[in-house]
């Protein structure tokens, strides 16, 4: 049995399973969109955006960097701000942040955002990653993926890249 170095592909062990060395970009994936979805629920719902990646080593983790376009709407004179969260497999994963600026005036309030969130799958099995959104309140509607229900050709991508540990 032997143990083979490689500058290149890591570490092979005996029973021929690699290991990369710390820090390698395994793989990258991305996913995109370019429809506009709307939600006057303060309930998050899917945006439409994700992407799908199978880690290679259970031990990986996992760099999501999402950068979207979202708009809030106030539809009483209340500020209205959009909740953005992480969904990995259709369970929440962590929340964006949901203060996004929109102010009380009855204008629409454009956003762009990047974000990034560092994973721990712990799996060699297809992961999904989402983004999900909702109104901070009942009488509000946001957007995601738009400028107040303007397409303007946005597009919002998740990329994901399994780095090695």
């Amino acid at each position: 049995m032997s143990l083979i170095l490689s500058g290149d592909s890591g570490v092979t062990f005996p029973n021929s399973t690699t290991q990369a060395s710390a820090g390698s970009v395994i793989q990258v994936v991305q996913g995109s969109l370019n429809t506009v979805a709307s939600s006057s629920s303060s309930s998050l719902t899917a945006s439409g955006l994700s992407a799908s990646i199978t880690p290679k080593f259970s031990t990986s983790k996992i760099l999501i960097t999402v950068n979207m376009v979202a708009t809030g709407k106030n539809q009483s004179n209340a500020n209205n701000c959009v909740t953005l969260a992480y969904y990995k497999n259709g369970s929440l994963l962590s929340y964006i942040t949901d203060e996004h600026g929109f102010t009380s005036s009855a204008a629409a309030n454009f956003l762009t955002a990047s974000h990034q969130y560092l994973d721990s799958p712990a799996t060699t099995s297809s992961t999904t990653y989402a983004i999900y959104f909702g109104s901070t309140i009942s009488a509000g509607v946001v957007y995601f993926n738009s400028y107040y229900n303007t397409q303007a050709n946005n597009i919002s991508t998740i990329t994901l890249m399994e780095i090695a540990q």
